[in-house]
């Protein structure tokens, strides 16, 4: 049997690293909405505008998918990602230089929106290449554990997005943040995308990619022979980025727009819980990932899922209206869940279809779930909050999915490689 070589430390630090990137960029939009909403678009429907926006961009995220899975298939991981990480920078720069609706009307709106598909597009071949690089450049015993940091350096990107998104708001005064402030965090993050763009052409190319192209394994339509062979784990990969997807952007990057539109918080105290939020997330999820190197990931995922169909709707009854205090603990148990569930999905989504077709396998199952159940849901929960007037709507929709996705985890095989626990 060929034994594969691990990445070196170097190779799998850029590409966690570079998670910062996609998702300080893509997430950005989501933490400025109220923000965005008042300099793009009018209107007393505005700010879900904006939220239609970003779940408009998350469509995309599929079709990205598809477009770089494919080549990241045939042509291997490294090259994939530097091309998904080139759009990401220039799709950032244009909307940092943007015209608004004060100056152009409403086109600017349109425009932002053109945008935020690009962003789409790109990020949908980003993420999936990453966890496909570091799940098949770690050791065994330690695909649970190295895959996770892909999920928690994300998070760090995500955090990075809103200590920036609330330092602009808090520093400067509204006449300024809505006439050129709210650039300020753009520029930054364009700024950063192309420095890893640049430090990631360092990265070595994927070991069990390349023990595949050497035995002539790959194959010409990568996508389609994955529909052929592998349709139970897409669907299972479906299944568990459903649940990741949810518990992540209603959970998380939701709670600041709805603490503000119920009335709890101002948008810059909203925006440093969720700083606070995004740090839970990337202490715990380490651990989660070094737990599902040990007990597996089937029962890391079936107790995640039973505490997300008991304790959102909770929490969200005890955000609205809660002190500051109370929406701290409420926000950092609803991201300590969602972190966890990222973390073991991670890996437990791309082990669900083998090297030869990961990428593909990954565009079908998971990025597709998550544009629907993750760009769609945040504006979906501020819908269904605004029209039944019960603030624990969102908690109902986290439960409904986890309820949902529960009997495919109970029957799902277990991934972790044999002898796992013992090298570990």
């Amino acid at each position: 049997m060929t034994v594969i070589r691990p990445l070196g430390r170097r190779s799998l630090a850029l590409a966690a690293l570079s998670t910062v990137v996609e998702w300080y960029d893509f997430t950005l939009y989501l933490y400025l909405a109220t923000v965005l909403s008042r300099v793009f678009f009018l209107g007393e429907a505005a700010v879900l505008t904006t939220l239609a926006g970003f779940a408009v961009a998350y469509l995309m995220r599929p079709v990205g998918a598809v477009v770089f899975g494919h080549f990241g298939d045939r042509h291997g991981r490294r090259t994939t990602l530097l091309a998904s990480m080139a759009l990401m920078t220039a799709a950032m720069l244009a909307t940092a230089c943007l015209p608004t609706t004060a100056q152009i009307g409403p086109f600017a709106g349109t425009l932002l929106l053109l945008l935020r598909c690009v962003m789409g597009f790109a990020v949908g071949g980003e993420y999936t290449g990453v966890v496909a690089y570091m799940l098949e450049g770690a050791r065994p015993g330690r695909r649970g554990l190295v895959t996770s940091l892909a999920a928690a350096t994300s998070e760090i990107g995500g955090l990075l997005a809103a200590g920036i998104a609330a330092l602009t708001v808090s520093l400067l005064p509204p006449v300024a943040l809505d006439s050129w402030g709210w650039r300020i965090p753009f520029f930054f993050g364009a700024a950063l995308a192309g420095s890893i763009l640049v430090v990631r052409a360092a990265m070595d190319e994927s070991p069990e990619f390349e023990m595949h192209r050497d035995e002539g394994r790959l194959h010409e339509r990568p996508l389609a022979r994955t529909l052929r062979h592998h349709r139970h784990g897409v669907l299972r990969g479906f299944a568990i980025s459903a649940l990741g997807s949810i518990t992540y952007y209603v959970g998380i990057t939701y709670v600041p727009v709805f603490l503000t539109s119920v009335g709890s918080l101002t948008e810059a105290q909203a925006l440093q819980l969720a700083t606070v939020a995004g740090i839970a997330v990337i202490v715990v999820t380490p651990f989660v990932g070094m737990l599902s190197d040990r007990v597996g990931r089937r029962p890391v995922l079936i107790g995640l899922a039973l505490l997300a169909a008991a304790l959102p709707y909770l929490l969200f009854s005890m955000l609205s209206g809660a002190t500051p205090a109370a929406a701290l603990t409420g926000a950092v148990l609803l991201a300590m869940l969602a972190g966890g569930v990222s973390a073991v999905g991670a890996v437990a989504t791309a082990e669900q279809v083998p090297a030869e077709g990961r990428l593909s396998g990954l565009a079908l199952g998971a990025t597709t779930a998550t544009a629907l159940f993750g760009g769609l849901t945040p504006w979906l929960a501020q819908w269904l909050t605004e029209e039944s007037g019960a603030p624990a709507a969102p908690g109902i929709m986290i439960a409904l999915v986890a309820l949902g996705t529960l009997p495919v985890l109970l029957k799902l095989p277990e991934t972790r490689p044999d002898g796992a626990r013992d090298t570990a």
